[in-house]
């Protein structure tokens, strides 16, 4: 009996996620969220080239020096992305749509709890700054991850109070982010 469930579990997992693509390459919003997905794509790009202009870093679970290749990354990025500003990936236009993608599961109950249980208290933040150190990096609810489309590896979506980060995990960065993104 386990195992027909973990069976039908991995067959639902995958086909869930296509399903999810397949609705938005679908729908009437696909030309604005390929224009997301492509903002995104040439981000990561950067990323990666970023990162191998740095030396190896050797495998290591020393804090310091994971912080350090972490904050080595961020600089190499920043310097590349010198200029940016709010709204370089999530044009005006994208962000109305995350945020109409978005308020139905702003609105569910269990969505309203998970946001409030590690909430970020960040009084500022910005564009090519580090997500800040001292707060917590708050769980994305299931359902409104389904809601969105799926990001590269590393690169992640958050809140802070009520407004959607794009976060880059490895180099602890802000890649952008939609003001008042949920009510």
């Amino acid at each position: 009996m386990i195992r027909f469930f973990i069976v039908m579990l991995a067959l639902a997992i995958p086909a869930s996620t296509v399903r999810a693509q397949d609705k938005f390459e679908n729908s009437p919003d696909a030309r604005v969220l390929g224009d997301f997905k492509a903002r995104v794509e040439k981000y990561d790009q950067l990323r990666n080239k970023a990162d191998d202009a740095a030396p190896p870093l050797k495998e290591s679970n020393d804090p310091a020096k994971i912080k350090d290749a972490q904050h080595g990354l961020a600089e190499r990025i920043g310097a590349a992305r010198a200029g940016v500003k709010q709204g370089d990936i999530f044009t005006p236009e994208i962000a109305t749509v995350f945020k109409r993608l978005l308020r139905p599961e702003a609105k569910q109950h269990t969505t309203k709890e998970v946001l409030k249980e590690d909430k970020p208290v960040v009084l500022a933040f910005k564009v090519n700054g580090p997500y800040p150190d001292k707060q917590p990096v708050v769980t994305m609810p299931p359902n409104v991850l389904a809601a969105m489309p799926a990001l590269p590896k590393d690169i992640e979506y958050r809140f802070i109070e009520k407004h959607l980060i794009l976060r880059d995990a490895r180099a602890n960065l802000i890649i952008d982010y939609v003001p008042n993104a949920i009510p």
